[in-house]
């Protein structure tokens, strides 16, 4: 028997026996089949999301009788969602197959749930955020694993994966507890098939050159799962050049006994160039991280009861060189941070539904030259030829949740509460959802969450040529009410969601005036609304597939005589498009759009408060395939838009480059 991953495909049947008729499936087992109740969901060969289960329907007269191979079913238990609430699927693997898209961040880009602000391209660096939120507002989570950056949000996207061991995409903003603020972006990795291996190569303009080699292997109920790549370029202007390293491996295995257990652990490194990327004033900054990060989970089921913990480390160093290569200028900054995770879970299933207690508990600490309080002697800066560490930080942070969901018919009720644990303050927390799917296809969903999050150490310590910070800073909180409704039938699906979000204690950098500096505040209150629709057709033909979404977004807070630097500078309107067309058998050719309209005003280089542009992006690739051989070509902005994500920082205006993809 088989397992792969948890909250994936689990323990197999093999079927030799196939046929259209009702029992045909079950002839293979010689034997009576008693059918009940199933405390588990099936899938052939690997499970799709959550999401996808509900959404997926079937026509019985579209059904062509075909003689087919020996397929592998499996099934797994799956723990409750957390909330009656779907999350949102942003991407799955088909689309990132086709699609003009290299990066996490260039798929994120096509949600109107998220918005990317890139300094550099590629994935060098960006900042990620939910409706609204700033980037350190945001939970990032790889395999349902929090690895958010306790120092920043600007290194939470720090991730050692590649866009093609990733299955599928997600955002949950119905997550009570610590960090999402905002919400969580869900990143799963899967490998393609139980047994494969893939090698990837690519050029084009600014010397960019891209390598990766990923695989699996699957024996019995263990799975071995890995993937490396290399990513560089000289730039697309000065001092933009780049050079990054990726190495993943994941491994499950499914005792009959002990239960299941699934481990990950990635290595990254990035070295690059960043002009202007935090200040416009100073032309060749460069900075160089390097990030490991590690967990192991338990899942283990006992009749009614289902248990699962996990632990998990993540180590990140950073150095920051606001002149590149010349720290008697300006000194360089070095950091050392360490997040140790521990969570446990316990779900009991009765009569009346399924009741959770949930606990988290989390382990923070820096290491610094310029973040944290005066260490007693200071410490040589780990894996560096000069620098000190002068300054560090430590704090605990936990919560414990206690859950009940029930279904009722059509109906399915949520409901939680809990409290956080902090050096700051103990901040209660609670949850409330409900769905109802009225006819074959449709979901209606509505929920209201409270969330917070602790300060980062830059919020509380950073200081520098410009920048004040403040120590007494507290968490913030929010208040978010959704209602949300999807709809799929056959090849066509709609989403459509309204969303309030209440923050009071909001944290961000703001300035009187362009003269002034930069202070770490808490702005008293920020109400966020918006709406976001999508649709689309998806198809097997000439037309693969053609998609739309828009979203809407406004704040009742103005930043009055302040200027600020993050949470007011929200993307107010944002529509995309993608069609995808096959022709002559092998061929694809897939088209994306983008029109982005951004709130706020940024500072330009020659001190003039300016306000954002609307700018519109269009990216294509074309593709044939054929058995175990892929050939593309991708452009990336081909209609040479000038923009930026923040104020000043021009981003590429043009990007061609092609490959070819060998899978066996």
């Amino acid at each position: 028997m088989k397992k792969h991953f948890a909250n994936e495909p689990s323990p197999c049947k093999r079927w030799r026996r196939w046929s259209r008729k009702n029992t045909g499936i079950f002839a293979s087992l010689h034997k009576q089949v008693t059918i009940g109740v199933l405390s588990c969901s099936m899938s052939i060969l690997l499970l799709t999301t959550p999401e996808d289960i509900f959404a997926q329907s079937f026509e019985t007269d579209s059904v062509k009788e075909l003689d087919i191979s020996e397929i592998t079913v499996t099934g797994n238990i799956l723990p409750p969602t957390r909330t009656a609430v779907l999350p949102i699927p942003i991407l799955d693997r088909t689309d990132a197959a086709v699609a003009p898209l290299q990066t996490i961040e260039a798929a994120l880009r096509l949600s109107p749930s998220v918005d990317v602000r890139e300094r550099g391209s590629k994935g060098v660096q960006a900042d990620i955020s939910i409706r609204g939120g700033s980037f350190d507002q945001t939970l990032i989570m790889l395999n349902g694993v929090d690895f958010t950056d306790a120092r920043t949000g600007h290194q939470s996207h720090s991730l050692p994966i590649d866009l093609d061991i990733v299955s599928g995409i997600s955002v949950e903003d119905g997550t009570a507890g610590i960090g999402a603020f905002a919400g969580a972006v869900n990143i799963r990795t899967q490998p393609l098939r139980p047994t494969y291996l893939r090698a990837e190569i690519s050029g084009g303009q600014f010397g960019y050159a891209y390598g990766n080699l990923s695989g699996a292997i699957t024996h019995k109920r263990f799975t071995l799962f890995g993937a490396g790549s290399y990513r560089a370029s000289d730039g697309y202007t000065r001092n933009t050049d780049f050079k990054n390293y990726n190495a993943f491996v994941r491994v499950g295995y499914d005792s009959r006994r002990a239960g299941y257990f699934d481990g990950q652990a990635g290595w990254q490194t990035r070295n690059f160039g960043a002009n202007g990327f935090y200040s416009l004033k100073y032309p060749d900054q460069y900075e160089a991280t390097r990030t490991f990060l590690s967990s192991i989970r338990w899942q283990k089921s006992i009749g009614r009861l289902f248990l699962e913990s996990s632990v998990s480390y993540r180590k990140n160093f950073d150095r920051f060189e606001m002149v590149r290569g010349d720290a008697s200028k300006i000194p360089f900054n070095y950091h050392n941070t360490d997040r140790i995770g521990a969570s446990l879970r316990s779900d009991y299933s009765w009569v009346w539904g399924t009741t959770s207690l949930h606990g988290d508990y989390r382990y923070d600490h820096i290491y610094s030259s310029v973040l944290g309080k005066p260490l007693h002697s200071p410490r040589k800066a780990k894996g560096e030829k000069e620098g000190l560490y002068t300054q560090g930080a430590t704090r605990h942070s936990g919560d414990i949740r206690l859950r009940h969901t029930k279904q009722i018919g059509k109906f399915d009720i949520e409901g939680s509460v809990g409290s956080v644990f902090s050096s700051y303050e103990t901040t209660p927390v609670w949850s409330l959802s409900g769905g109802y799917r009225p006819i074959d296809g449709l979901h209606i969903g509505i929920a209201a969450v409270q969330s917070m999050r602790l300060p980062t150490f830059t919020d509380l310590y950073y200081t520098a040529t410009g920048y004040i910070s403040n120590p007494n800073l507290k968490p913030e909180k929010a208040t978010t009410y959704r209602l949300r409704a999807t709809y799929q039938k056959k090849n066509w699906r709609t989403a459509a969601e309204v969303y309030y979000r209440d923050g009071r204690d909001i944290i961000d950098w703001v300035q009187k005036n362009a003269d002034s500096e930069w202070e770490s505040q808490q702005l008293t209150r920020l109400g966020t609304l918006g709406i976001e629709w999508s649709g689309g057709y998806y198809g097997n033909g000439f037309l693969q597939q053609a998609t739309l979404a828009y979203g809407y977004m406004t704040t009742d807070k103005k930043s009055g005589d302040y200027i600020s630097k993050y949470a007011l500078d929200y993307m107010r309107h944002k529509a995309t498009a993608c069609i995808g067309i096959r022709f002559l058998r092998y061929v694809t050719l897939t088209v994306t759009a983008g029109l982005y309209d951004r709130n706020g005003n940024y500072i330009a280089a020659d001190g003039r408060q300016t306000p954002y542009r609307t700018y519109a992006l269009l990216d294509a690739r074309i593709a044939w395939e054929r058995r175990h051989l892929r050939i593309y070509i991708d452009g990336n902005n081909i209609t040479a838009t000038r923009y930026c994500d923040f104020g000043g920082l021009k981003m590429p205006e043009g990007w061609f480059t092609g490959g070819l993809v060998v899978t066996y």
